[in-house]
């Protein structure tokens, strides 16, 4: 029988083909994998390395044996992997949403880390209406919820890390006298009736759909809407203008309205939430993947595709910028 040490060595010097950069891998000197690499050949009969000062490359014989090992050590490490996971019971069925197509991209970065780290557990997302949303959570319905904060009074709904951040922005018909600016305020609220989000408490709408202006200034109320389609059909057809991440304009573009960024309002922030007292094992791991993907990785300005590009490099603060 092989030694752990040997598997790990010979396998790892044939992808890297460099002594010291394995050593450096499996966290051991080089001298200590010459030596095994030297053992395992005397052990197999042949040379499985071509040595000179300038380069290591496989043997015939060296290539066999790695084409014959490889799959056995592979699915030594899915049990391995897959036991962990059941001990520590994540297997079964997560089911996460969200709310914006934005953060859809993101979400799915978080299930292909979770998933190579916990292949026995199955995540299901889905794409829902705000209220439905978060009914779904309060419900059981869901386990997780990616969406925004300020939907929650946090009483059974526990707001975990904040995941992304975006600058808010008014979305008003394309022939608003607003339309035509390159910024609004939060004054301007008092120009038009603001169309608000179905199904939720006044006081949680107060907060981001406020009925005044901070000088008091009295905002006329427009009509309620439970899906993006339906607010945005209402608001081409001037009935009134609502707030929306700025993103919305790569998702929901239209000619008959338009999304103009605020100048004094703060970003819309969405995060991780999850029922209070029920962050399992399995809640956890996934927010722990999820944070990892955020922090290695940055929206890429540059990037033609629709809505946030989580690309390589940056970290939690970039991906708010």
């Amino acid at each position: 029988m092989l030694e752990r040490l040997e598997m790990e060595a010979f396998l790892t010097l044939a992808e890297e083909l460099h002594f010291s950069r394995t050593a450096e891998r499996l966290q051991v000197t080089p001298g200590r994998i010459s030596q095994t690499i030297k053992k395992l050949e005397r052990r197999l009969g042949g040379p499985l390395f071509e040595r000179t000062s300038r380069q290591v490359t496989l043997t015939p014989l060296g290539e066999h044996f790695r084409d014959e090992l490889l799959p056995g050590y592979q699915q030594i490490q899915n049990a391995v992997t897959n036991t962990r996971a059941a001990a520590d019971g994540l297997t079964g069925v997560l089911r996460v949403s969200f709310t914006t197509s934005w953060n859809g991209n993101l979400l799915l970065c978080a299930v292909d880390e979770f998933n190579s780290r916990y292949p026995g557990c199955i995540v299901e997302i889905y794409e829902e209406t705000l209220h439905a949303a978060f009914e779904m959570l309060r419900t059981g319905e869901v386990d997780l919820l990616v969406g925004e904060v300020f939907f929650t009074d946090g009483s059974d709904i526990t707001v975990g890390p904040t995941v992304f951040s975006s600058p808010r922005a008014l979305v008003v018909p394309a022939d608003h006298l607003l339309a035509a600016r390159e910024t609004v305020s939060v004054e301007d609220f008092a120009l038009a009736p603001l169309i608000r989000p179905g199904g939720f408490p006044g006081k949680l709408l107060d907060r981001n759909y406020p009925q005044r202006t901070p000088s008091g200034r009295p905002v006329p109320s427009g009509s309620i809407a439970y899906g993006w389609q339906e607010m945005l059909t209402l608001i081409g057809a001037d009935k009134g203008v609502t707030i929306v991440s700025l993103e919305g304009a790569n998702f929901y573009g239209r000619s008959d309205v338009a999304f103009v960024p605020f100048h004094d309002a703060p970003p819309i922030d969405y995060a991780l939430m999850w029922r209070t007292g029920q962050d399992t094992a399995t809640v956890q791991a996934f927010v722990s993947a999820t944070l990892e993907v955020v922090d290695a990785r940055t929206l890429d300005p540059h990037s033609d595709a629709k809505g946030p590009r989580w690309t390589g490099g940056g970290g939690r603060n970039s991906a708010r910028e």
